[in-house]
């Protein structure tokens, strides 16, 4: 494990062309680790992701991705991803190959590829058209039972990337409120990076707090506020605001690049980013 700033983490770590997850439930969303991928100009990325929102939008907006696999996609509370639609109804930048899934089926493949397995199998997919369309759900027969049940690969990123709310000096992180797959994300990955809001002595970790061990984790980066416009549970609250501009800002190509250019191209890092964002409110 190392402490790196997220610019080293990001060049050292990520690829072109590799399988990248980036997960977060409703908050503890990575967007400062996307935004350093955009600034280091990243290309032919698989993006891994239960419900890709804005911080894949932007990804694919950019030219970062040609494949996502994921279980829903929107700007959530508002409507659609606007930079998705363009990719896959009119292939701009670049057409964007889709393995779309449910949610129960990306958690379980999740669990498979933690597991070191090849597929997960679900009870899914009951009545669905998903199966008619994408050849990575299939079904087997239960030897035990005769059951038919649905089948997915496992998902096992080249690299994982979460937000946590503390890291200490060891390198073993600490997740607080709500959360998702992050665990099995983090040990379905060959390489796992986290963004953590500090890097303190001692954890002190709640009871039921998920904590990541420091051998599950290849860099660790201090970066505050690392999750906005999400929210960190018992830090900062969630910009509302921001996901209802995205809506406006997004639709456009040409106003969706002038503000990746000013806020994220333009800015050094994400404190700069946060800095920007605040001048302008």
């Amino acid at each position: 494990m190392k402490h790196l700033s997220l610019k080293q983490a990001i060049a050292e770590f990520i690829t072109d062309g590799q399988t990248l997850a980036m997960e977060g439930f409703t908050h503890l969303i990575p967007f400062a680790a996307a935004h350093e991928i955009i600034r280091q100009g990243r290309k032919d990325l698989t993006l891994i992701r239960m419900t890709p929102d804005i911080i894949y939008d932007q990804l694919i907006g950019m030219g970062c991705v040609s494949r996502m696999v994921f279980s829903w996609g929107g700007n959530p509370g508002v409507g659609s991803l606007h930079r998705l639609r363009d990719a896959v109804e009119r292939q701009w930048p670049l057409p964007i190959e889709l393995d779309e899934r449910s949610h129960a089926a990306m958690a379980a493949a999740y669990q498979a590829g933690a597991s070191g397995l090849p597929f997960a199998m679900l009870a899914g997919f009951v009545g669905s058209d998903l199966p008619s369309v994408n050849q990575n759900i299939r079904h087997i027969q239960c030897p035990f039972t005769g059951q038919r049940l649905a089948a997915v690969p496992a998902l096992a990123p080249d690299v994982s990337i979460i937000h946590a709310h503390l890291a200490d000096k060891a390198g073993n992180v600490l997740l607080r409120g709500i959360t998702g797959v992050q665990k099995e994300v983090a040990l379905a990955a060959r390489e796992v990076i986290v963004t953590v809001e500090d890097v303190v002595d001692e954890l002190n970790a709640p009871q039921n707090s998920v904590i990541l061990p420091s051998w599950v984790i290849s860099a660790v980066a201090r970066v505050p506020g690392g999750a906005h416009p999400s929210y960190v549970h018992g830090v900062y609250d969630r910009d509302n605001a921001f996901y209802r501009d995205w809506d406006t800002i997004s639709r456009d190509r040409d106003s969706f690049r002038a503000w990746i250019q000013e806020y994220v191209l333009d800015t050094v890092d994400h404190a700069g980013y946060l800095a920007r964002l605040g001048a302008a409110s």
